[in-house]
């Protein structure tokens, strides 16, 4: 499928067109570093797309276009391999989870959308928690996971939550204000919606040929006006709008981005190999930074961002 060169995408928040085009991104080349880095075969998901565009919007999120987002197949494959690779367990915490507790009164019913391994669960003991996430519900052994969309469960569960909240989701889908609304549908009045989101300009964004950020992974990067948009967008009163600091479960990536010898700037992904050289470098670099210095200190703009806002009374 050959995209319009001369067709202007619109922002998946506002709805406006984008105001820049950054490159194209063929097809092919993700799918080759898909299948060498993950042992993961994108091409089911990509449905016949030979390139994506990847677009700035009048808020500052970036977004490729067309919006594919990964299959059951993709993500089945993805997972196993993240397990294997040892960056994806169980014991996983990110700094984020440690924030959204915070807000969580005991007692609250809590819902956690594309949940994954459930770990926010034991970041609130206090709460009665529920996940939600069709790709690995099948392993909980607790039961307090469904495998089921957002969509389904608000069939019999809207306005049932005190907080309800969505960790690295929203960049995953293709109609993320939908999503978003269907959060805030599942939200008590006054209760809290907590979504976390990859960010630009963040290190992930500076490493050449960064995989886990582009199709069918992630289809957008997010800054804090596209935040603030998505929450007028469904009426809802923003608490805040902070920068996520490093901690050890994406620590890696950090001193990757640091040891990597060019950065991208204009440009994010290439088929010229002394990107892939460039990104060789940074991730065996970074490794052993990674294990020599651990969770990095700095004030940067971190791994990501959170938005705490409330459903109106």
């Amino acid at each position: 499928m050959t995209l319009d060169q001369g067709r202007v995408p619109a922002c998946p928040i506002t709805g406006l067109p984008a105001v820049r085009h950054i490159q194209w991104v063929p097809a092919l080349l993700l799918t080759r570093l898909w299948r060498i880095e993950f042992k993961t075969d994108p091409r089911p998901s990509f449905d016949g797309v030979d390139r994506f565009g990847l677009w700035e919007s009048p808020t500052g999120l970036y977004f490729f276009d067309p919006p594919v987002e990964g299959d059951d197949a993709f993500y089945a494959a993805f997972y196993s391999r993240l397990r294997a690779l040892g960056l994806y367990s169980k014991q996983t915490a990110r700094p984020e989870f440690v924030m959204a507790a915070r807000h969580v009164k005991p007692g609250a019913r809590v819902l956690d959308i594309g949940c994954g391994l459930a770990n926010f669960r034991t970041c609130v003991p206090q709460a009665t928690y529920t996940g939600l996430d069709p790709h690995v519900a099948e392993g909980d052994a607790d039961g307090s996971v469904c495998s089921e969309t957002l969509a389904q469960h608000l069939v019999n569960h809207t306005g049932a939550y005190d907080a309800v909240c969505a960790f690295q989701v929203l960049e995953h889908v293709k109609a993320p204000v939908n999503l978003f609304a269907e959060m805030v549908q599942a939200v008590k009045p006054g209760g809290l919606i907590m979504v976390g989101v990859p960010h630009v300009p963040s290190a992930m964004t500076r490493i050449p040929n960064f995989l886990m950020n582009a199709p069918p992974h992630h289809l957008t990067w997010w800054t804090k006006s596209a935040l603030i948009h998505l929450a007028k967008d469904v009426n809802v009163v923003i608490d805040s709008i902070e920068n996520v600091p490093w901690g050890k479960h994406d620590a890696l990536i950090y001193w990757i981005e640091h040891c990597t010898p060019f950065k991208s700037a204009s440009h994010h992904y290439s088929e010229a190999w002394s990107w892939h050289a460039s990104a060789a470098v940074g991730l065996a670099s970074g490794a052993v930074a990674h294990w020599i210095r651990g969770v990095p200190s700095t004030d940067d703009e971190g791994s990501g961002l959170l938005l705490v806002a409330r459903r109106p009374c």
